[in-house]
């Protein structure tokens, strides 16, 4: 079987390309107007807090690797949970797509604290 941190990371790099395949899909759909987010314009804050969240998969592959054991672990745990939250408080989208790729995502994650759980709680 694969190393652990290697199932991690490429389980937050399929995240990050499942967050990225809705973005893309919603643009196509029209359900996005440039410059605003819900219906408000969008300020710098706003668009330094969406690179914030986007960026928590990245950095979760680049910890994923280097962080050591079994703190990554845990990270892992925490952070998933997290995000799934998050993606639970936006439910619903307005399309379809969306909420399938949010529950397709939210298995990923789901995944992620399984791996990270079973990597420590076996270790310990």
């Amino acid at each position: 079987m694969a190393d652990v941190r290697i199932i991690l990371s490429g389980l937050w790099v399929a995240v990050m390309l499942t967050y990225l395949l809705g973005d893309v899909l919603r643009v196509f759909a029209g359900h996005v107007t440039p410059g605003e987010i819900g219906g408000k314009q969008a300020s710098q804050g706003m668009w330094l807090g969406i690179a914030v969240i986007m960026l928590i998969p990245i950095v979760m592959v680049v910890l994923s690797l280097t962080l050591p054991y079994p703190a990554i672990g845990w990270v892992n745990i925490v952070v998933a949970g997290l995000v799934v939250v998050f993606n639970l408080a936006g439910l619903p989208y307005v399309g379809r797509y969306d909420n399938f790729l949010i529950i397709v995502s939210i298995v990923f994650n789901a995944l992620t604290a399984w791996y990270a759980w079973t990597w420590v709680s076996t270790a310990a």
